[in-house]
């Protein structure tokens, strides 16, 4: 039975099977239970559909009559979400479903991530295979894994695994403006090996928190000024280091690697004769950051707390180098474009600082839609952190994808469009990253364009879909599919 969030929504079908997809756990290199679910859907339809050996689905279904002469269309997603919460929240992203909310006219989710991103183009894709009534040529119907941890199922994808040349991927998240390119990407590690010495005497112990911020995706939401944990968890133990001898003994921030830091904690040790220092420090601080992000991110927080002093701390050499190179680690947009006005060409995210086991591991992520200026500012990220000892290395990248103005099926979109909606759609590139280039890299002939519904604070708890803009992405889709 259809959760009550959904009931009475258009269209029925997509926002049945959005629920049921809630309802399954699927982290990203955890979509076992997704993929399995899928193929047995595929059964119970009587649907051919295969697996690859990296964990990629596809799904087919045959044209209606009087469409088995046009092109095959590939419909494509993605299975994996982000697994983000809030502090206060508890939630096994492995275990748990997500637990979806109506907020006036937004689905969101309570204290989580809602998975929107890509499962309402997921249910899309299963709405069209188990229609009866809705005209459309031969489709084959791809969901790939692992999109949000690294594009893996699309790096992998088996050659000749589907036949069509011509595909709708079912990722972006703006109504309305339809996407014919993207950035490449790449990440930098950053490897630390910890020294640490015995905490001196006559100190006293903080726990520094930074909390409240927005956070987002780190291609959709990197040009809009919001906070990163890690940088103003940074300037004040950089800060209180300089002026009051403040020593570190934790330092851990932010989450994934394509999200914008939300929240970061550190705990340390000042001379007990500068604790009240520390106060003071953190209130003027915390008026500069409420100042410099009141238009951006109002809801940011700086706190302080008294805490059992730790046994060990970083020694003094090695602080120096960790919190140097931190505060020098440039983020944020780097360069716009020149070509499409207000894109963001080229950007670089300090998305997490996490202590484990034996290491400090610093992610970064950089974009670009020019492949040497995203190797570029690659380069400029290892060089900070190698200056500081750290042991770099990079990810394989991906590539861009280069917008093509004479597409065809971008020629269908905007004439199906403006006929439906009587104006126009945006036509444009997108900072954040999209398996379409992969697919162009591996299939040179292949024609694409990008669509979905409005989806606002991806890749956070903040995370919710514009109830709306999910028929007019299904109306559009379906014309788009019957021209």
């Amino acid at each position: 039975m259809i959760n009550k969030v959904f009931e009475d929504l258009y269209p029925e079908k997509v926002w049945e099977y959005f629920d049921e997809i809630c309802r399954i756990p699927r982290p990203s290199k955890h979509e076992d239970k997704i993929v399995e679910w899928l193929l047995d859907f595929a059964r119970k339809h009587d649907l051919e559909s295969k697996r690859d050996e990296i964990g990629n689905v596809l799904i087919c279904k045959p044209a209606t009559s009087g469409m088995e002469n046009k092109k095959t269309v590939i419909l494509q997603s993605h299975v994996d979400m982000v697994g983000e919460k809030n502090n206060d929240k508890k939630h096994d992203f492995f275990k748990d479903p997500i637990v979806p909310v109506r907020d006036g006219e937004w689905i969101k989710a309570d204290g989580t991530t809602l998975g929107a991103d890509d499962g309402i183009g997921m249910a899309a894709q299963l709405a069209l295979l188990t229609s009866e009534n809705i005209p459309h040529p031969a489709l084959e119907c791809l969901f790939t894994v692992d999109e949000e941890t690294g594009l893996t199922g699309a790096f992998n994808l088996e050659e000749g695994f589907f036949e069509g040349r011509t595909l709708i991927n079912l990722d972006s998240e703006d109504e309305g403006e339809l996407f014919i390119g993207c950035a490449g990407g790449i990440d930098t590690l950053a490897r630390f090996k910890p020294e640490y010495v015995d905490t001196p005497a006559a100190h006293t112990a903080i726990e520094i928190s930074v909390t409240g911020l927005k956070g987002g995706h780190s291609g959709d939401d990197i040009h809009k000024g919001l906070g990163n944990a890690n940088k103003i968890l940074v300037r004040y133990l950089w800060l209180m280091a300089r002026d009051y001898d403040f020593k570190v003994s934790r330092i851990e921030g932010g989450n994934l690697r394509n999200a914008i830091a939300r929240e970061a904690s550190a705990l340390g040790v000042v001379p007990s004769k500068y604790k009240e220092e520390a106060r003071v420090m953190l209130n003027l601080l915390t008026h500069e950051v409420e100042q410099e992000l009141r238009l951006t991110d109002p809801g940011v927080k700086l706190r302080l707390g008294s805490t059992d002093l730790p046994e060990k701390v970083f020694s003094a050499g090695f602080q120096q180098k960790l919190l140097y190179s931190l505060y020098a680690c440039p983020h944020g947009v780097m360069e716009w474009s020149r070509e499409i006005e207000g894109l963001v060409e080229t950007s670089t995210n300090l998305a997490s600082v996490k202590m484990l086991e034996n290491e400090i591991l610093v992610t970064t992520s950089q974009r670009s839609s020019v492949e040497s200026a995203r190797d570029n500012i690659a380069n400029m990220v290892e060089s900070v952190f190698s200056l500081a000892g750290a042991k770099v290395e990079h990810s394989d990248g991906y590539p861009g994808w280069e917008p093509d103005m004479n597409s065809p099926v971008l020629n269908v979109a905007v004439a199906a469009y403006h006929q439906l909606f009587g104006q126009k759609p945006e036509v444009k590139a997108i900072h954040a990253g999209l398996e379409c280039g992969l697919f162009l890299q591996k299939y040179p002939d292949m024609d694409m364009i990008s669509i979905g519904p409005t989806i606002k604070g991806a890749h956070s708890p903040d995370e919710r879909l514009h109830i709306e803009t999910v028929r007019k992405f299904w109306d559009h889709l379906l014309l788009m599919l019957k021209s």
